[in-house]
């Protein structure tokens, strides 16, 4: 039986001067977030390369990005100048569904752009034929497909526990090992079932995308050094978000259904952290977008000019 039909979620600290600067820093984060996404998703729609496989990739990052920090990062920055940080039921398991949903999309996104990349640099002569348009839309309609079952498992193994109190989640978002925490019943067997679906999903994705960036650097050892230094760039952007991503999501779900203090922090890499600095790392190491920001934006600029004039 499920008596209950509301949680607490704790948050990052019970502190009030701790939580006001929380507050602060959370609500820039998230401003700069949108700012961020939103300017490489106008920037790559309004310029050609749209047309280009990766900067289409880039650009359902971008949009992933906004979509799964809005499911927690709203939440957190209201409940820090609230008294009483309350959930219900209903919305705490459509928060995990949605979290899990798109934070999928963007664990599958991240393996295409790497693939791009490879058969950028390893198959270049093949590239146009391999990754032309409807194979992209392809392969995101199939992240699309893979996130969705991935998060309705996730959420058909904890929408299935009975909770009877007590009904405090030690987080600041409703996630699957802290409702673990508080059924009453044993998990074992559901948190083997967690490990598998959201642990290996994020391991076997984190070692294939290693590997392909090894074989990338194996590939490019012969290139010339302004070929090579290109391709460098390009692998390094990726890398940084892939690193940023991964080992935070890694810490926490390939583990057996355990708890520590220090998951709220780890969680706020995968969940803030790297969904602001994404723009930050795709924008400023990549030539090509640099260009991209200054033709649009002072078109724009121009544009507003002569209207106003």
């Amino acid at each position: 039986m499920n008596n209950v039909t509301e949680f607490v979620l704790l948050g990052l600290s019970q502190n009030k001067k701790i939580k006001n600067l929380c507050f602060l820093l959370f609500l820039f984060c998230y401003i700069a977030i949108w700012m961020g996404n939103l300017l490489i998703m106008i920037s790559i729609t309004c310029s050609p390369l749209i047309d280009q496989p990766m900067y289409f990739f880039l650009n359902n990052l971008a949009l992933s990005d906004l979509c799964y920090t809005s499911t927690v990062t709203p939440k957190l920055v209201t409940d820090l100048l609230a008294e009483s940080n309350m959930i219900s039921y209903t919305s705490c398991m459509a928060q995990l569904f949605a979290m899990h949903f798109f934070g999928g999309i963007e664990i599958f996104i991240l393996t295409a752009m790497a693939y791009d990349r490879y058969v950028a640099i390893c198959k270049p002569l093949h590239y146009t034929i391999i990754m032309n348009r409807q194979r992209c839309y392809t392969i995101v309609t199939a992240s699309c497909t893979g996130a969705f079952l991935h998060s309705f498992f996730q959420c058909l193994l904890t929408i299935n526990l009975p909770f009877c109190g007590p009904n405090e989640i030690d987080h600041y978002f409703c996630d699957v090992y802290p409702l673990l925490k508080l059924a009453c019943t044993d998990t074992y067997r559901v948190g083997i079932l967690v490990v598998a679906n959201s642990g290996m999903m994020g391991l076997v994705t984190f070692v294939v995308l290693v590997l392909s960036y090894l074989l990338i650097l194996y590939t490019i050892r012969a290139y010339p050094a302004e070929s090579r230094t290109k391709a460098l760039s390009t692998c390094s952007s990726h890398i940084t978000v892939v690193v940023l991503f991964f080992v935070p999501v890694l810490f926490i779900y390939i583990r057996p259904t355990t708890t520590f203090p220090e998951d709220k922090v780890f969680a706020l890499f995968y969940t803030i952290i790297a969904p602001m600095f994404n723009p930050l790392i795709y924008t400023f190491r990549n030539v090509e977008m640099k260009t991209a920001l200054r033709k649009v934006w002072c078109q724009k600029l121009c544009f507003i000019g002569r209207q106003i004039i």
